[in-house]
């Protein structure tokens, strides 16, 4: 394991503590200007804070800059990969996440429908972070989230329905209505994998033809490169100053949120991972399958709480408390892949 961390940047290596830092500056922030919250939340873009769009574009741009878009093609036309992920992201994934619901929410049906959104809202945004970090496959990580785009579209509120307003009923349970379009969510996927996926092709396109491949992978991407980062820092003090303070006020009610989302996150990865493995793929195509399979789009899911059920639900206090979670369980995975690269995958690319 350090022989491999050893090989990432001093940036890259203390991820860790920069999150922590941000996560810790951005409850300090909030505390200390309480009013702040409603201030960074007083104008959206496609039902998200603008800051905190800013943020995600932010991160996204580089990571998206450094996909070679001409070896795409040879990812869509394997078919194998692109069945693993449908079944790992729209079978496994929400069945996993409703039945964890079920088993520790099982007396708290508005936490239970706020962790099963989650599930069903398949992550297209900071998933391409901790793939880059774990040094998976970029260009097969950006076919994936957008396969996963299509099918959130197409599938999120028949989903919704079923899992909020049928199966519950099955088990004698609280059913709820899920009021969300097709529309509000292609532009959610318009905006936050639209913008930044053309922006990056667009500067790989245009940059490759004026200054060369060689002056494009070597010296611009290493420039844009650590910008990505800074802006999943940046994302992550709005994040906690928006909405931190719940940790704080209602901390026995964000314990019983977190469980069953780190379990999921661990039990999605682990077997996302194992899986993509024994399909035979090597370990850039497993990772990014792997981390695809287990991120999840919060500012949709947010969204959808907020809009359906209120500010002021258990629902949105769920799908608020999901990134809060989500991003130091991924950052953790990430060095999990890294140890499974040395350990399962020793003449993996370095």
């Amino acid at each position: 394991m350090t022989a491999v961390t050893g090989r990432l940047s001093t940036m890259d290596r203390l991820l860790p503590v920069w999150i922590l830092l941000a996560m810790l500056a951005g409850v300090a922030l909030g505390r200390a200007v309480p009013d702040l919250g409603a201030m960074l939340d007083h104008v959206h873009v496609a039902g998200v804070s603008v800051p905190i769009a800013v943020g995600l574009l932010w991160m996204m741009y580089p990571v998206l800059a450094k996909v070679r878009y001409e070896t795409i093609g040879d990812h869509v036309r394997d078919g194998r990969l692109l069945w693993t992920s449908l079944v790992l992201n729209w079978v496994v994934g929400p069945l996993l996440m409703l039945a964890l619901g079920w088993l520790f929410l099982p007396d708290l049906p508005a936490y239970r429908n706020g962790v099963v959104l989650i599930g069903l809202a398949r992550c297209i945004a900071m998933v391409l972070i901790w793939n880059s970090l774990a040094c998976g496959s970029a260009e097969l990580a950006a076919v994936l989230v957008a396969l996963n785009s299509l099918f959130q579209i197409l599938t999120y509120s028949v989903l919704g329905w079923l899992f909020l307003s049928v199966i519950p009923g099955w088990f004698g349970g609280t059913t709820a209505a899920l009021d969300v379009t097709m529309g509000q969510i292609a532009v959610s996927v318009l905006v936050f994998l639209g913008i930044p996926l053309l922006a990056g092709y667009l500067t790989r396109r245009l940059l490759v033809a004026r200054r060369g491949n060689v002056w494009y992978e070597n010296v611009f991407l290493p420039r844009i490169g650590p910008t990505a980062l800074l802006g999943l820092l940046y994302t992550i003090v709005l994040m906690f100053a928006m909405q931190g303070h719940r940790l704080v006020e209602l901390p026995l009610d964000v314990v019983r949120i977190s469980v069953p989302l780190l379990v999921y996150f661990l039990l999605m990865f682990g077997f996302g991972f194992w899986f993509s493995r024994r399909m035979g793929f090597d370990y850039e195509r497993t990772t990014a399958l792997a981390f695809t399979a287990t991120g999840n789009n919060f500012e949709l899911a947010i969204a959808v709480a907020v809009a359906t059920f209120g500010i002021g639900s258990g629902e949105a206090l769920a799908a608020v408390v999901g990134p809060l979670i989500e991003v130091p369980a991924l950052i953790g995975l990430v060095y999990v892949a890294l140890w499974a690269r040395q350990r399962y995958f020793p003449t993996a690319r370095t």
